[in-house]
């Protein structure tokens, strides 16, 4: 399909309108310019990141910073920045591959995606050309390191209740900060933060801070569970002067900058993760094989072939998701940028135009890694325990994902209310599809002849589990309107049937794609994941339906909602034992994740 003719869907029409395969983005479509870029990447962690993990961990002094500086030196720090301001100008795409990559390098990766992501792209997205000219050369070489600096002690994930204040000088050439941020990425060594503080006590707005300037402090580092290496501190404010022409954006618009670059940042750690993954079912894949227990590898064992299907049909799954996710972005960025939108324009509107699926993937992938560094620990035995090897590190690292960028239940209640806010703006048309819905529930079920050809029983599956959310979601807003923001257990349980519906149909859609590309054989496995997690995903696509519905309906109504709920989420028994067995021979026979 050419790029002319492609229709980009918007952010939450997933939910009512169906993808073309041949229009998704896929892995496999990578280029020969993103190749090298990987490649790059990958040596970097391979040589100078893996060898120094425990003194990156003690935070060895200068360790960080000059291997930050030799990331700039090799480019990586600057893919996202035009080449007019010294970066490489990479696409949205070429981004996503570089930041799943990087999601190799454990706590690094957090140092890294700090000063790539909230730590520059603010700059890029909302700053004046001045600015620009400033300071993104500078960040693009890793000269200058940036930290983003959003919570404050009493202000975590209401962000806009943030204390800070800024006020200005009386000859109107400063603004005066004063206040405490906490939990700061880079906040030991960066050089610039991006700040945000409450003009004249309301206006919430955003700042470039230089670190040199009298009156900041810093605090001690913090000691934390897992993320050892990065440098994790509060940064302290006193009577701080900022040159007015250091205002980002504009005043009063600071939550604008807040909130679109943690849409970004959301789906960044979504690939992070996915990276992340991607290495630990290999560590795991390469113990099983070596691991004997009762004369034979432990890789033999049917348990652990459970184990080490299930990681990388996650894994599938969740790249997958990732990448075509990626494509609506970037190719929501190019019909702005040919509609006359500028640069920063069309950034901003293609990443506020998705965080409905950001929020759903930051959810997800950081869920994904936590499962697969967990069964890594199990599959090592009590060595998974020990910091000799490398399962620990890994498990500590992962936990603080469904913290960062917003806790994931935050993300959770804040898909379903973007949802039902773009519904309600006429963004979005949730409410004929709805009643459409309702009306086929009170019909016959229709049994026209099977859909044939590759996964149609599963593209038929989907597109069923979307009536059921649209069936229950619908019920739930008519029985509550606008108390629905009250009911979080509710709201949690339909973004979760979301998550689930978005994910499986992204599986569907790359293994279609990967007809054209791949031999049967080849094909094979990823028809089997497929298969495998659609099957799991409907069982409990059913369960969190049965949850919310529970919570809000009862006697005849109830009996009918559930009717719908178990019609909407039928399918076929799968021998999801054989082909999960099938999945972990590959994955044995090639000694690491090869999907």
């Amino acid at each position: 399909m050419s790029e002319e003719t492609k229709k980009v869907l918007h952010g939450g029409e997933f939910l009512i309108k169906e993808s073309d395969p041949q229009s998704v983005f896929i892995p496999e479509e990578i280029n020969e310019e993103q190749k090298m870029m990987v490649e790059t990447a990958a040596d970097f962690v391979e040589k100078e990141i893996l060898p120094r993990l425990d003194a990156i961990d003690n935070q060895e002094p200068g360790l960080t910073v000059s291997l930050l500086e030799k990331a700039g030196q090799l480019g990586l720090l600057g893919t996202s920045i035009p080449e007019e301001y010294g970066g490489l100008g990479g696409d949205f795409n070429t981004n996503t591959f570089l930041s799943m990559q990087m999601g190799t390098s454990y706590s690094f990766g957090v140092s890294f995606a700090a000063h790539t992501g909230i730590g520059t792209l603010p700059i890029l997205y909302y700053g004046t050309d001045e600015q620009k000219k400033k300071y993104l050369p500078k960040l693009a070489s890793g000269e200058l390191k940036s930290a983003y600096c959003l919570t404050e002690p009493t202000s975590g994930s209401d962000a806009l209740s943030a204390k800070t204040t800024a006020i200005l000088s009386d000859d109107g050439k400063y603004y005066i900060l004063n206040g405490q941020k906490m939990w700061i990425t880079n906040g030991g060594f960066a050089d610039i933060l991006i700040t945000f503080a409450q003009v004249d006590g309301n206006k919430f707005t955003c700042f470039i801070i230089d670190t040199n300037s009298p009156g900041f402090t810093r605090g001690e580092e913090e000691k934390k569970m897992g993320i050892k290496g990065s440098s994790t501190r509060a940064l302290f404010l006193d009577n701080v002067k900022v040159p007015v022409e250091n205002v980002l954006g504009e005043i009063g618009k600071g939550h604008y900058i807040a909130f679109n670059i943690l849409n970004v940042g959301r789906f960044k750690l979504c690939a992070m993760t996915t990276g992340g993954a991607k290495r630990f079912n290999s560590i795991s894949i390469q113990y099983a094989n070596e691991r004997k227990q009762f004369g034979k590898t432990i890789a033999s064992f049917g348990a652990i072939k459970h184990k080490l299907a299930e990681q990388a049909i996650k894994i599938f799954v969740a790249e997958s998701a990732t990448f075509r996710t990626s494509g609506l972005i970037n190719d929501k960025e190019q019909e702005l940028l040919s509609s006359g939108k500028s640069y920063s324009e069309a950034m901003i509107g293609a990443a506020e135009e998705y965080a409905i699926e950001a929020a759903m993937l930051k959810v997800f992938g950081s869920e994904v890694l936590d499962y697969i560094v967990d069964e890594t620990v199990q599959i090592h035995g009590g060595y998974g325990y020990s910091e000799e090897y490398p399962a620990a590190r890994g498990y500590r690292d992962s936990r603080i994902n469904r913290i960062f960028e917003g806790t994931n239940e935050i993300n959770r209640l804040l898909t379903v209310d973007m949802l039902v806010k773009r519904s309600m703006k006429g963004r979005l048309d949730l409410l004929g599809p709805a009643l459409a819905i309702q009306k086929e529930l009170m019909s016959i079920p229709e049994f026209g002849e099977e859909s044939t050809g590759l996964l149609a029983k599963e593209i038929k599956a989907i597109q069923n589990a979307k009536k059921a959310i649209l069936m229950t979601a619908g019920m739930a807003v008519q029985k509550f309107m606008q108390s629905l923001a009250d009911e979080q257990e509710i709201i949690m349980n339909l973004t979760d049937m979301l998550i689930e519906v978005y994910t499986s149909e992204s599986a569907i859609l790359r293994t279609i794609k990967l007809a054209n590309m791949k031999s049967e054989s080849e094909l094979q496995p990823y028809i089997d994941m497929t298969r495998v997690y659609v099957s799991d995903s409907l069982e409990r696509i059913n369960i969190y339906g049965k949850h919310a519905i529970a919570a809000f309906a009862e006697g005849d109504e109830s009996k009918l909602l559930t009717l719908g709920l178990k019609r909407f989420t039928k399918y076929d028994f799968v021998n999801t034992i054989k082909l999960r067995r099938n999945i972990a021979n590959r994955l044995i026979e090639a000694n690491r994740y090869c999907f």
